[in-house]
């Protein structure tokens, strides 16, 4: 296969400096939150165990992406193996969606801290904490294993890519035959994915937001209100750059331009921002990092 369009020298030449530093950037940031939060005690909460799921998908997802993107302008040569193409494109749909359950994992968790402080340790203990980490990955893995089986059982007649990366939607212009169980199935994994996580968030964030209203402790409404803006923020940049990516892929009429910028921002803003509002807005998480690079460099013993 081969993406389009054709760039010009200058394009692969920025694209070149842009996809390297962004790529070290994510995997630096994302594995400093991922190390802090393994290498700190003080971190070892339910809230921080679960946040260290999203920095290995970032890392996932960017890895599916960049490398081959940089690889393809160095050596100049667009074309990827329908093995590899394949391989890329579960690994980028096993990244969004595993993000989607994560996110949906810890506002469940914000959800019982703030509304349910009684209750948080025991239904928030490790044992449930890690049959919720588990029951992320499977159901992720499951899904998108089901979906990919489904595509793979066909002969691709086309070559040229609709996007600049591969995917289950790109990858499905490809084929003469009928498609229409995968659709239905696309569709089903879509509503699932991404209507379930909303659902969930609109639900715990609604009485987040009215816990912290009706109470009278000032300064814990405000950390409430931080963290979970945190939380609300990083989970509306995936989930809006995803439904318009999906839409457009549906309408013949929609910009090509537009749905490869918005696919590529998918790959790009969330493993990019994730680790920095975390490591920003999450006060323990940010003490913990400055103190986790300090010993690092050698500043404190």
């Amino acid at each position: 296969f081969s993406s389009a369009p054709d760039p010009t020298q200058f394009e692969l030449k920025f694209t070149f400096v842009f996809g390297t530093l962004i790529y070290l950037i994510i995997v630096f940031c994302n594995l400093l939150v991922l190390t802090t939060i393994a290498a700190s005690k003080k971190l070892h909460k339910p809230m921080f165990i679960l946040l260290l799921n999203l920095p290995i998908s970032d890392i996932l997802g960017a890895t599916a992406f960049f490398p081959h993107l940089v690889f393809s302008i160095v050596t100049q040569n667009r074309l990827i193996s329908s093995d590899a193409c394949l391989t890329q494109a579960f690994l980028i749909h096993f990244y969004g969606t595993g993000n989607m359950l994560i996110l949906s994992a810890m506002a469940y968790d914000r959800y019982m801290a703030i509304c349910s402080p009684l209750k948080y340790n025991a239904i928030m203990n490790s044992n449930n904490l890690i049959k919720i980490i588990c029951l992320i990955w499977f159901l992720n893995f499951a899904l998108m294993f089901t979906l990919f089986m489904l595509l793979a059982r066909f002969k691709f007649c086309r070559s040229n890519l609709a996007d600049l990366y591969c995917n289950n939607p790109s990858l499905l212009k490809l084929v003469c035959n009928d498609i229409s169980l995968n659709n239905y199935y696309g569709l089903f994994t879509i509503f699932l994915v991404m209507g379930a996580p909303l659902i969930l968030i609109m639900y715990t964030y609604a009485q987040i937001l009215f816990t912290c209203v009706m109470t009278n402790n000032t300064d814990g409404r405000r950390k409430a209100i931080q963290t979970c803006g945190t939380h609300l923020a990083v989970f509306l940049v995936l989930q809006v750059n995803t439904t318009f990516t999906l839409i457009s892929h549906r309408f013949d009429s929609a910009s090509p331009f537009l749905r490869r910028a918005l696919g590529v921002s998918i790959l790009i803003f969330p493993p990019f921002l994730d680790p920095l509002i975390y490591g920003l807005r999450t006060r323990e998480l940010k003490q913990c990092m400055i103190m986790f690079l300090k010993r690092s460099l050698g500043f404190t013993k």
